[in-house]
């Protein structure tokens, strides 16, 4: 750690009161009406006594004032040890389907059946955790797409937003299409290296103005890479006038998510349960990898304000003293022994 100064030119106006001082001429002394008193004598005295020691100190705190607010302007900071951040440069939207049927209740999460968004959530906030280094975004989608998280290196505020997102919050159905058009909208300004797409579903695309198809192939032209990952379970349990029973759960468009991925140099994914959705974001960490790239960082605390406000106060003081508030002064007037101005 080292102290530095952001500004040090400004230490060149160090003597400017004193030429100040030596090229513009002195106020003229204020004269004004003469008041009787009947004890000058005695407050003369006093006064006489204030003025031959408070002119040393008001130079003295002046002084002081002006060398802190150069100082300040100087801007001191702390430098601290460079720190290594790793930086990968690539541009990560997730989307991630919150229609009805995401409510449905066939992951197996330690034991115990949860719902397939519940899954992602906690699987793909996992995912996030360890993307250090990349700009992440996060799309939501159901009966339109919707940008919830802006690309960012902020990990903690996407995780943030994906827990919070609900069934229903885009509508019950399932607009694929609009969702792979947006991220490409949001990509296509940035670097053309490492644009990559997550898209998460567990059904076909009911809905939206873009047809799936179309939007992959917008996205190759973009140099959009897109995985994605088919949610739910092969069989799920569905209630009827004699009781629960399973049937097989053929919602999924897989070949439709399948030409999606090999359209854009993506790879299609099948996770069936909690565990294969962790395995599915493993792999996606070996296909697309954090760079080992690092930037230096320095650390920088400003003190700028420790002697701008140490200059605040010795301003205050030299105000106060003007106007005499500091300075207790005895004298004694005729008739009243131990009075005080």
């Amino acid at each position: 750690m080292s102290l530095e100064f952001a500004l040090p030119l400004a230490f060149a106006v160090l003597p400017l009161p004193l030429f100040v001082a030596m090229l513009l001429p002195r106020a003229p002394a204020a004269s004004g009406q003469a008041l009787r008193l009947p004890f000058y004598q005695a407050l003369h005295a006093s006064v006489a006594e204030g003025r031959a020691t408070r002119p040393g100190v008001r130079m003295l705190l002046a002084t002081l004032a002006w060398l802190l607010l150069v100082l300040a302007a100087a801007r001191p900071q702390f430098i601290g040890e460079p720190m290594q951040l790793p930086v990968s440069g690539r541009d990560l939207l997730l989307a991630v389907d919150i229609s009805g049927s995401m409510d449905e209740q066939d992951m197996l999460l330690v034991d115990k059946v949860a719902s397939r968004l519940t899954a992602v959530k906690i699987v793909a906030g996992n995912f996030i955790e360890r993307r250090e280094g990349d700009r992440l975004g996060l799309i939501l989608f159901g009966d339109q797409a919707y940008l919830q998280t802006p690309l960012t290196f902020d990990r903690k505020t996407t995780n943030i937003q994906l827990r919070e997102a609900a069934i229903g919050l885009a509508g019950k159905r399932t607009a694929i299409g609009d969702a792979i058009g947006l991220a490409v909208k949001r990509l296509r300004d940035q670097s053309q290296e490492n644009r990559v797409l997550i898209l998460l579903t567990d059904g076909a695309n009911t809905a939206g103005t873009i047809d799936p198809q179309k939007a992959a192939d917008i996205a190759a032209m973009e140099g959009v890479r897109i995985y994605t990952i088919g949610v739910g379970a092969d069989e799920r349990v569905v209630r009827t006038l004699f009781g629960k029973r399973r049937v097989a759960n053929n919602e999924l468009d897989e070949p439709a998510l399948l030409a999606i991925a090999e359209k854009t140099g993506g790879r299609y994914f099948r996770a069936r349960d909690i565990a294969g959705l962790e395995e599915i974001y493993q792999l996606l960490d070996e296909y697309e990898p954090v760079s080992q790239d690092a930037e230096t960082f320095r650390p920088v605390r400003e003190l700028y304000r420790w002697p701008a406000g140490a200059a605040l106060l010795l301003t205050v003081l030299l105000a106060l003293g003007a106007t005499g508030l500091l300075v207790k002064r005895r004298y004694s007037v005729p008739g009243q022994e131990g009075s005080r101005a």
